[in-house]
């Protein structure tokens, strides 16, 4: 049996090739540092616009900014239903990019403290009438009309305090309120688009019925940077035929053998499909077609790939301890235990997704964050996938913990043994070892760019005095370690169909070849390092 190329290969090539994949690594890096931050903010001032309500019950009459403008602390509240909150995106008579991706919407509200009249910590149920449209470029120069994308009525809850304390003249001072989420866009197909928003007012219905003096309300516009994008998917484009050449020969090599695929090299095959999954870039489709559902469809590509991941590690690491002792060495019913747990994370997160982002592909306005009930459900989901993630990490490093020490307590038996078979584990094993402490630092980065990514997207929406930014190297960086690491492993446990002698001869200076010697047993493990682990031979 031959073994795998990590074993076979000679100590010159291994080093081309570990040097290779560390340029690659360090390039991917690199290009982060100079690309664009990977999202960009912009906040609009709503134009203030009297317009009369009866008008409104026309879906395709739209409010723009050539209207009659009004000041919005002095009308009254009996004329609330006349007055319309324009906002039109983007600015200064520019126009989205589709390489800009989706657009997300926060609304901010300037609440006025008047003395005496108003409490000084309150929270306001807002209701908004929201409608979206959409405009183009037109070919003959212009634009197109404005044409219905979007309409609901939605409930939002700010809460807003003042501390009169350390304002020393607190009547007409702002309050400071909380963000309001408003809406969510999965693709910017379209060159320009327009906001209307009405805030009614109905005693009867409570609508609004505690809202104070508004003075001004902004829209935070945040999309995705184009020059990020185009980065993006030019690593995208780069690494999906490369894996997909290793992958074919990593296959290839494997039912060369007379031998049937082990369980590991399964999981490998399997986990380039994954990521070649996740490589694909389809984000080309989005410059062609409208393709609301593309961030349900990226989270779903994600998940996928991070259980897959998951459950290779544990398998990885489980194969390696042989902690099985009835001879089914290559059965993924052994770790059935350990990957039920990863799979019911996976769909939970998968759930909580599709409860928010399904719904906003007929909805854009629509966020489980609006409601108390339904922020603090999520906070729950994000809290307990950063502590699952934490505690599968630990769970991983005490596996391999059992693997090192597994091994160490094998390699105490190398001096008895031969000078050919002592060299050849010797190698073997430091080969492994630097293996598995590669395999330890990309899970590390794995789960902390995880939960910073789900504290980072939901920080917008559950505290806007949280500043965590991602930036472009840290997106790249890691993009490129599972590409990296994936393409190694992919090569390394690739049956090697060198053949060598029984008795393998060095002169003094010579490179030593780590081949599986012609006396292992165990004609169905993918590695001579297995075997040993399960019964070392003492000559």
């Amino acid at each position: 049996m031959p073994g795998t190329i990590l074993e076979n290969l000679s100590g010159r090539k291994l080093s081309i090739l570990v040097a290779i994949l560390l340029v690659s690594q360090l390039g991917c890096f690199f290009v982060g540092l100079i690309a664009p931050k990977p999202a960009t903010s912009q906040a609009i001032i709503a134009t203030t616009c009297l317009d009369n309500h009866t008008a409104a019950k026309n879906m395709n009459h739209w409010v723009g900014l050539d209207c009659q403008r009004i000041d919005l602390m002095k009308r009254q509240v009996e004329a609330a239903d006349d007055i319309v909150l324009v906002v039109q995106m983007p600015l200064y008579d520019l126009d989205f990019s589709r390489w800009q991706q989706n657009l997300v919407g926060i609304l901010q509200f300037d609440l006025i403290y008047h003395s005496g009249l108003n409490l000084e910590e309150f929270i306001v149920e807002l209701t908004i009438d929201a409608r979206l449209a959409y405009s183009n470029k037109a070919e003959r120069g212009g634009r197109t009309p404005w044409t219905y994308y979007a309409h609901s009525e939605e409930k939002r809850y700010m809460d807003c305090d003042i501390d009169v304390k350390t304002v020393r003249d607190p009547d007409g001072y702002p309050y400071n309120c909380s963000m309001v989420p408003l809406f969510e866009l999965g693709s910017l197909y379209h060159d320009y688009y327009l906001l209307n928003l009405r805030l009614p007012y109905d005693e009867k219905l409570m609508k609004n019925v505690n809202l104070q003096t508004v003075q001004d309300v902004y829209l935070h516009m945040i999309h995705m940077n184009g020059g990020f994008t185009r980065i993006w998917v030019a690593l995208k484009t780069f690494f999906f035929p490369v894996l997909i050449g290793i992958m074919i020969w990593f296959w290839r090599r494997v039912h060369m053998l007379s031998r049937t695929p082990a369980l590991l090299e399964y999981m490998l095959i399997s986990l380039g499909g994954t990521l070649l999954f996740l490589d694909l870039p389809l984000e080309y489709l989005t410059l062609w077609f409208n393709m609301p559902y593309m961030l349900l469809l990226s989270d779903i590509r994600q998940g996928i790939f991070y259980a897959m991941l998951l459950s290779f590690w544990l398998v990885f690491a489980g194969e390696h301890m042989l902690i099985q002792d009835n001879g089914e060495k290559n059965s993924i019913k052994l770790y059935w235990k350990h990957l039920s747990t990863i799979v019911i994370g996976c769909l939970s997160l998968l759930v909580f997704d599709l409860c928010e982002r399904g719904i906003q592909l007929v909805n854009p306005f629509y966020s489980i964050w609006v409601t108390p009930i339904g922020t603090n459900l999520a906070l729950s989901f994000i809290i307990l996938a950063g502590i699952s993630a934490s505690m599968y990490f630990i769970f991983l490093c005490y596996m391999i913990w059992r693997v090192f020490k597994n091994i160490s307590i094998k390699r105490s038996v190398l001096p008895t043994m031969s000078q050919a078979r002592r060299l050849h584990y010797e190698g073997i094993i430091y080969r492994f070892n630097f293996l598995m402490l590669a395999t330890v630092v990309c899970a590390a980065v794995t789960v902390v760019s995880f939960i910073l990514s789900q504290v980072a997207e939901g920080q917008n929406k559950w505290d806007e005095n949280m500043e965590i930014e991602l930036s472009s190297a840290l997106h790249t960086g890691v993009y490129g370690m599972w590409n990296v690491y994936i393409c190694a492993m992919l090569m390394l446990y690739a049956p090697s169909h060198k053949q060598w002698p029984a008795e393998p001869i060095c002169a003094e200076g010579e490179e030593v070849e780590f081949s599986r010697l012609p006396t292992d047993p165990s004609p169905n493990e993918i590695s001579s390092l297995t075997s040993f682990a399960s019964k070392a031979s003492i000559e």
